[in-house]
C-alpha cells in the first residue's frame, strides 16, 4: 500500500484562488462486497479569473478508477498518480467533473472503516474523513477552504439504516438519500451505515438521535436518558451563549466501533468511539468525560463547522475552543459542576508533558507546510494548552467581552473560513484591551512558564514576590491557607489574592500563612513551585485542603517536581500513601494512582525498587477498598480495585477474585474487571491459553477479542511473544484496535529479559509497518508498541540512530521523538 501524497499549503492557496466549488453529488454503493464499495461523484465548480487555461488536480485514492469525465469529455484514468488526477487546460467559467471508482474499505479507522461484530456477525461501516482521508471515499478538492454543498445517496444492504450529515430518507430498494448540506468542508462529510440500534427524540423542533451497533443496544438504552439529557442541556446552554442558532437540520450521535479518536464533529452526525457505550461499571468521572466529549463536539458545530479554519495551522483554534467550551458548559449546565478538576489532573498534564518535549510547537504555529505536518499537531498543546490559554484569556478579558467577540466572529464568517488573525480581530472589536499582544505572548511561544514564590518579612508583615521564568503575562489567584486550630490536619482558606505577573511591586500578605499556593483555582497554565515552609505543610496536610481543584493544583506541582528531578519519585509515592486514602475526588484519585503506577513504579524507579513501589500501591488501594466497604463511594472503590489488580505482584488475591466472580464486599466482576485480572495474571505467568479461551467463550464480543489479544501477548512465553510480534509487524491483518490491544499486552515491566531481542527489532519493524499501513497504525506503533520499559542508555541510542538513519514516516517520527524524550527523562530521574 503506497502512502498518499500530502497537500501543501502553497498548493491549497493556489487552488483556492483558482476554484469556487459549488456542489458535490455523491453516490455510494455499499452492496458490492466485503473489500470494496462503489463511489460515483459529480463535482460542480467554477474556474475564476480570465486566464486562457489553468491546471489543477482532484484527489482520489481508488482501488480502481473506472472512468473520469470533465464537461462530458473522458479523462485518461492512467494519468492518476500519487492519488491526484490532473485537470488540465481549465477555462474560466462553469465545469462538471464526474468520477466512477471502486474504493477500499479500511480496517484502520481511516476513510470508510468496515467492522463485523463478532457477537452477532452484523457488519457496520462509517467514515472518518479528517484531514485528508476524503479521497479514500470519494473524489474531492480536499482542503478546508473549498466549502460546498453535499448531496449524498447511499445504496445499502437490506436491513441497514444510513445516517449522514442531513436527515436521511429511505427511498426503497436499500437506497437512502440525505438532505443536502449547507456549505461545509470536505473533511466534515459523514456517513454511517449498518443495522443500527437507534433511540430518537426531538428537542426544540430538531430531530435528535443516538445510535450504536445492535449488540450494544441494552447498554445504550440503559444510558439513553442521561445521554439525551446532556445533549439537550448543552444545546440549550450554547443557544444562551451564541446568537447564531444551531446551523444544521438534525443532531445525530453515533457510537461506532474501532474509532481512532474520542469523537469527530461531523455536522449533524457526530461519531464517537463506542467504548462510550458502557458495558461494564464505570466511575462518575468516566461519565463526566463522556459528557464533556458530547459538549466538546457540539461546540464544534459553531466553531469548526459553521466557521471553519482556512488552513490546518489553525486547527488548535477548533480544538482549544471546543475543549474550553466543553468543560465550561458542562460546569454551567449539567450535574457535572466540578469538571475543571478533571481538566487540571488529566488534560493539563497532557499539555505540560507535550510542551516540554523537543516536538513542542506554539499553540498557533505559523508554518504548517502540509497535511502530514498538520496531523502531528493533534496533541496536548492544541487541546489542553490551548484551552488553558483561552481560560486565562477569559480570566483576563472577562466572559462578557469574550462571548461578544465570539459572536462577532460567527456573524462575520458564518458558513465561511477564518484565520487566527480574523479571530483576534473579532475579540479585539469587543474590548479595549490589547488582544493582539496577548495572542503573541500566549499563542506564538512554546514551553511552560515556571512561577516560584519568595516570602520576605519586614516590620511584622510578610510580602510575596514571584520569580517568573518565562515570557507570558499571567493573572492568577494566590491562596493563603492557615492551619485549622481545632484540627491540625485541616487547612482553612484565609483569602485568595488576585495577582498579575510580572508584578510591579511585592504583594503584602500580613501574617505568614501555613501554605501559600500560587495559581489556586488553576486559571493559568504554568508550573508552580512551593516555598520550603509551604512544602513542609503540604507533606502533613495535603488531604486537609478544602477544595478538590486546589488539591489538583498541588498534585500537579508534585508531579512536575518529580519529572523535573526536584522531588524523589519515592517521596511522591510516600505522599500518595499518606494522603490518597483520605481523598474523595474520583478524578484526583485516578490521576495520582495512574502517575504513581504507570510512570513511577513502571519506569522512574530502577527494577530493584519496583517491588516496594507495587507493595505501597497495593497497600494504598487496600486502604481505599476497606474505606469504601459501606457502599458510600462506589466510584472510589472501583478505581481502587482496578489499580490493586494492575499493581498486584502476586496472583493469589486477584486469582481468588476471578474464581469467585466478585471482590469480597463487591463489586461483582463485570467483563472489564475479568479481562483486567486475566491480563495481570497472564503477565505474572498465572494464566494460560486455556483460561484465555474460556474467558473468550464467556465474552466473545469485540472488547472480548481485544482482551484476549492483550492476554495472549502478555504471556511470559517465547512462543506467545513471537506470535504477538508477528501479528503486529509481519502481517497487516490486525485492525487498529486489535493492534493496540496486542501491543499493550506485549511489553511488561516484569519481562525485560524475555523480550530483550524485540527491543533491537522494534526500530526497523516499526519503520516498515508505518510506511505500509499509514498514520493511524504508525501512531499506535509509536505509542503502544514502543519498548517503554527498556529504560536504558542503549535503548535511547538505538532510537536516536533510527531517527537519524531510517527516515520514519512523519507520524512515526513524531511518536518516536516523544517516546525517546520520555525515556531520556526516566533515565535522568533514575540517575538522580
Amino acid at each position: 500500500m503506497s502512502l498518499m501524497s500530502v497537500l501543501t499549503r502553497d498548493e491549497a492557496q493556489t487552488r483556492a484562488r483558482l476554484l469556487d466549488v459549488h456542489r458535490y453529488e455523491i453516490t455510494l454503493d455499499l452492496t458490492s462486497g466485503d473489500e470494496t464499495f462503489d463511489s460515483r461523484t459529480a463535482i460542480h465548480f467554477t474556474v475564476r479569473g480570465d486566464q486562457a487555461a489553468a491546471d489543477t488536480f482532484v484527489e482520489l485514492k481508488p482501488a480502481e478508477l473506472r472512468s473520469a469525465t470533465l464537461d462530458g469529455e473522458p479523462l485518461d484514468p492512467e494519468t492518476l498518480a500519487d492519488n491526484r488526477l490532473p485537470l488540465k487546460g481549465l477555462t474560466t467559467g462553469e465545469h462538471e467533473l464526474r468520477i466512477d471508482a471502486a474504493m477500499r474499505y479500511s480496517r484502520t479507522g481511516e476513510g470508510m472503516h468496515r467492522f463485523t461484530d463478532p457477537t452477532d456477525d452484523e457488519t457496520y461501516v462509517y467514515t472518518q474523513l479528517f484531514m485528508d482521508d476524503v479521497q479514500r471515499v470519494f473524489a474531492a478538492f480536499d482542503q478546508p477552504d473549498l466549502k460546498a454543498v453535499f448531496d449524498l445517496t447511499v445504496k445499502a444492504p437490506e436491513g441497514w439504516s444510513v445516517l449522514a450529515n442531513g436527515i436521511t430518507t429511505h427511498e426503497g430498494d436499500g437506497t437512502w438519500h440525505a438532505a443536502a448540506t449547507p456549505l461545509i468542508s470536505t473533511y466534515l462529510v459523514a456517513v454511517a451505515a449498518g443495522p443500527w440500534h437507534s433511540v430518537r427524540t426531538e428537542h426544540r423542533g430538531l430531530p435528535f438521535g443516538i445510535h450504536c451497533r445492535r449488540s450494544l443496544a441494552p447498554h445504550l438504552d440503559a444510558d439513553a436518558d442521561e445521554l439525551l439529557e446532556i445533549t439537550r442541556q448543552c444545546y440549550d446552554r450554547y443557544h444562551e451563549k451564541f446568537e447564531e442558532p444551531y446551523p444544521f437540520d438534525s443532531y445525530d450521535q453515533a457510537f461506532v466501533p474501532e474509532f481512532n479518536a474520542g469523537a469527530m464533529e461531523n455536522p449533524g452526525l457526530v461519531t464517537f468511539r463506542d467504548d462510550f457505550v458502557y458495558r461494564s461499571a464505570v466511575t462518575d468521572t468516566q461519565r463526566q468525560t463522556r459528557a464533556m466529549v458530547i459538549a466538546h463536539e457540539m461546540a464544534h458545530m459553531w466553531f469548526g463547522d459553521l466557521v471553519t479554519l482556512r488552513w490546518w495551522d489553525d486547527i488548535w483554534l477548533n480544538e482549544s475552543f471546543a475543549e474550553y467550551m466543553g468543560y465550561q458548559t458542562l460546569t454551567e449546565a449539567t450535574r457535572f459542576t466540578d469538571t475543571w478538576t478533571d481538566f487540571g489532573v488529566a488534560r493539563k498534564a497532557w499539555g505540560y508533558d507535550a510542551d516540554q518535549r523537543p516536538s513542542t510547537h506554539p499553540v498557533a504555529p505559523e508554518a504548517v507546510e502540509d497535511t502530514a505536518s498538520a496531523l502531528l499537531n493533534f496533541d496536548g498543546i492544541s487541546y489542553a494548552k490551548g484551552a488553558s490559554a483561552l481560560r486565562q484569556l477569559v480570566a483576563w478579558l472577562g466572559e462578557k467581552d469574550f462571548l461578544a467577540g465570539i459572536n462577532t466572529h460567527f456573524t462575520r464568517h458564518r458558513f465561511g473560513n477564518a484565520t487566527l488573525a480574523d479571530f483576534i480581530d473579532s475579540l479585539a472589536s469587543a474590548t479595549e484591551r490589547d488582544v493582539h499582544a496577548w495572542a503573541d505572548a500566549w499563542l506564538r511561544t512554546t514551553g511552560v512558564d515556571t512561577l516560584t514564590p519568595h516570602l520576605t518579612h519586614t516590620d511584622g508583615t510578610h510580602s510575596l514576590t514571584v520569580t517568573h521564568h518565562g515570557s507570558r503575562p499571567h493573572r492568577i489567584a494566590v491562596g493563603l491557607y492557615d492551619r485549622d486550630l481545632t484540627d491540625d490536619g485541616r487547612l482553612t482558606l484565609r483569602e485568595r489574592l488576585d495577582l498579575d505577573i510580572p508584578q510591579t511591586a511585592p504583594q503584602p500578605l500580613g501574617k505568614r500563612p501555613a501554605l501559600l499556593l500560587l495559581n489556586d483555582g488553576d486559571l493559568t497554565y504554568a508550573k508552580i513551585r512551593f516555598d520550603p515552609e509551604s512544602f513542609e505543610t503540604l507533606r502533613g496536610a495535603l488531604s486537609g485542603l478544602p477544595e478538590p481543584l486546589t488539591r489538583a493544583v498541588v498534585w500537579n506541582a508534585l508531579r512536575d517536581a518529580v519529572r523535573d528531578g526536584h522531588l524523589p519519585a519515592t517521596a511522591y509515592l510516600d505522599t500518595a500513601r499518606s494522603h490518597l486514602p483520605h481523598e474523595t475526588d474520583l478524578a484526583l484519585t485516578e490521576g495520582v494512582l495512574a502517575f504513581a503506577s504507570a510512570h513511577i513504579a513502571d519506569r522512574y524507579l530502577p527494577p530493584a525498587d519496583r517491588p516496594a513501589a507495587l507493595a505501597t500501591l497495593t497497600d494504598l488501594c487496600r486502604d481505599l477498598i476497606r474505606r469504601t466497604e459501606d457502599g458510600s463511594h462506589p466510584g472510589l472503590r472501583l478505581i481502587a480495585v482496578r489499580h490493586f489488580i494492575d499493581a498486584a505482584a502476586h496472583p493469589d488475591t486477584i486469582a481468588a477474585w476471578l474464581a469467585d466472580g466478585t471482590v469480597p464486599g463487591g463489586p461483582e466482576l463485570d467483563p472489564e474487571l475479568r479481562w483486567r485480572i486475566l491480563g495481570r495474571l497472564a503477565a505474572l505467568g498465572a494464566a494460560d491459553e486455556t483460561a484465555i479461551t474460556e474467558e473468550l467463550d464467556r465474552d466473545p464480543s469485540a472488547t472480548g477479542q481485544e482482551g484476549a489479544a492483550h492476554c495472549r501477548a502478555a504471556l511470559p512465553d517465547p512462543d506467545a511473544k513471537r506470535r504477538a510480534w508477528e501479528a503486529m509487524f509481519a502481517t497487516d491483518d490486525l485492525s487498529n484496535y486489535l493492534f493496540t490491544a496486542t501491543a499493550k499486552g506485549f511489553w511488561q515491566p516484569e519481562q525485560a529479559e524475555l523480550v530483550k531481542e524485540y527491543v533491537d527489532r522494534y526500530w526497523s519493524d516499526a519503520t516498515a509497518l508505518a510506511a505500509r499501513r499509514g498514520p493511524a497504525i504508525a501512531q499506535a506503533a509509536a505509542r503502544w508498541a514502543f519498548p517503554r520499559y527498556a529504560v536504558s542508555a542503549d535503548t535511547l541510542r538505538q532510537g536516536e540512530q533510527c531517527l537519524r538513519e531510517t527516515d520514519p514516516t512523519p507520524a512515526l517520527h513524531r511518536g518516536l521523538v516523544d517516546e525517546l524524550d520520555d525515556l531520556a527523562r526516566a533515565l535522568r530521574i533514575r540517575e538522580a
